[in-house]
């Protein structure tokens, strides 16, 4: 049933776009998630591993990867031949991306203090 499918595209942090892509009103966040993965173009500075260092947002809503694209919808109205567009942000797993260093200050005539840095 048409009534059933929805047709959404995926706009990345630089405007350009993945998709439109059909889905079943049934289909999971993390299945999109996935797609995004898979689609994404060659050539961006920022890529993502995997479907974890992905988030979705719809209508100023991070979504669940549990909920499914009907769940998801616009709640005021329909998109009678439109396409949902939602936002990708790529957030890498901090502790695979960066180390966290610890670096001892002292003057002396003051304590010391430890000071916390991140490094590539």
């Amino acid at each position: 049933m048409s009534s059933d499918l929805v047709d959404i595209k995926f706009r990345l942090y630089d405007g350009s776009d993945v998709g439109p892509f059909r889905y079943s009103s049934t289909s999971t966040v993390d299945m999109l998630k996935e797609r995004v993965v898979s689609d994404w173009p060659k050539g961006k500075s920022v890529i993502p591993k995997s479907a974890n260092e992905v988030k979705l947002i719809s209508s100023g809503k991070i979504l669940e990867n549990d909920k499914t694209v009907g769940q998801c919808r616009i709640p005021f109205g329909e998109l009678t031949g439109g396409v949902l567009v939602m936002h990708v942000v790529v957030q890498p797993s901090l502790a695979k991306t960066k180390t966290v260093k610890r670096r001892s200050i002292s003057h002396p005539r003051k304590s010391s203090a430890h000071v916390l840095y991140y490094e590539s």
